[in-house]
């Protein structure tokens, strides 16, 4: 007996801006006819927030809509961004706002080798297997800084997560007197102990012994120092089974450019896996297969890598497949494994039965968003 058979999942949905609704289309056809064959049904609840609406209505995600989101079962996001509104406003309300909010605290980021998608350097009949685990709720993310042209700098440092909740005061002068920034990050205990965990747990599901932590602990070593030897403390104790080695980041980078396929789980502090998972995506083929969960104990969102792309919305130039593989993501946190493969299977199958003319055009074929979506609907 399918174990899906008559279950109903809430999956609210953010399309967003630009190439946000397009791709998003095509997520959602391809998981409900994956999980319609194993006897599951999923109801899509729209939300109408991002630029548009923003620009209509000078809102950008009311409380009330957050409170809505909690009941779901999981949230797909197109993409988020338009010219029209100043960098950073729709960011930050709406993306970290729903990454603070629902303590999203794993952003998780697989990238892998697809049949014939170009990739930038040879992988020499090796294949691109990795996944970054980043921690989504600290490091230089928390937001706590100021700017000053007068040489000073005297600002409340107020912090709230679902773990904990951080007050004081970031009081700085320079001597002489010029412009100057500050930017706070922090590293927890609480938070590192947790995506080591989750770091692990991935680890043993894909079959491997090893994870590595991505840091800088020779040139930080306050903030990255304590990351790596609370990561490495919480391996080692927790899980026997799996080694904990450590990369520095610029060392990484450089190794991944000349041997992509040779990590695994990389496991990183905020800042370096927003940067190392980017570069994994642009080696693997490029942001058009760069799917990406925000995962928590409460509403977890599942979103493509990729950005709005306003200046090809509506031209059919959208590569769909970074949208249907975060719903790939997105299945398996509701349970739907199964479901999960089929979307999977039929991505893969698609890409590899089609002539060079029926590739997206991101990756020198013809195929609008919308021929794509079909292909991968009839491979379901």
């Amino acid at each position: 007996m399918n174990g899906a058979e008559g279950k109903r999942f809430s999956i609210a949905v953010l399309a967003g801006d630009g190439i946000g609704p397009e791709v998003i289309s095509a997520a959602r056809r391809a998981a409900d006819a994956a999980a319609s064959r194993d006897g599951a049904s999923l109801e899509w609840v729209e939300y109408p927030f991002g630029a548009s609406f923003y620009l209509r209505t000078n809102e950008i995600l009311p409380d009330s809509a957050l409170k809505e989101m909690s009941a779901h079962s999981a949230m797909m996001l197109g993409a988020i961004g338009d010219p029209a509104v100043k960098p950073g406003i729709l960011e930050r309300g709406i993306l970290l706002k729903l990454r603070f909010e629902f303590d999203q605290y794993v952003n998780l980021r697989p990238a892998a080798s697809l049949p014939n998608v170009p990739t930038p350097v040879p992988l020499n009949g090796r294949r691109i297997d990795s996944v970054v685990v980043r921690e989504n709720t600290e490091d230089l993310y928390i937001g706590l800084g100021d700017m000053s042209d007068a040489g000073c700098v005297d600002a409340p440092m107020d912090l709230k997560r679902a773990g904990y909740s951080a007050t004081g005061r970031l009081s700085l002068r320079i001597s002489p007197e010029m412009p100057f920034a500050a930017q706070v990050a922090l590293n927890t205990k609480f938070a590192v102990e947790r995506i080591t965990r989750y770091a692990c747990e991935t680890a043993r599901k894909r079959g491997e012994k090893v994870i590595t932590v991505v840091s800088k602990s020779n040139a930080v070593p306050a903030l990255y120092g304590f990351f790596e030897d609370t990561a490495r403390e919480t391996a080692n104790r927790e899980f026997p089974d799996i080694e904990c080695k450590v990369a520095n980041v610029d060392a990484l980078c450089y190794h991944l450019v000349r041997s992509p396929a040779m990590y695994g789980v990389l496991l990183c502090p905020n800042l370096f896996g927003d940067i190392v998972s980017d570069l994994q995506a642009g080696l693997a083929g490029g942001m058009g297969t760069a799917a990406g969960g925000n995962i928590g104990d409460g509403l977890s969102m599942f979103e493509p890598v990729h950005g709005s792309a306003p200046d090809i919305a509506g031209t059919g130039r959208a590569n769909p497949i970074a949208a249907v593989l975060s719903s790939v993501l997105m299945l398996r946190h509701i349970g739907l494994d199964k479901s999960a493969e089929r979307v999977e299977r039929a991505v893969s199958r698609y890409l590899e039965s089609s002539r060079r003319q029926e590739l997206p055009i991101e990756f020198g074929g013809d195929f609008t968003c919308g021929q794509i979506e079909e292909a991968i609907i009839k491979n379901i």
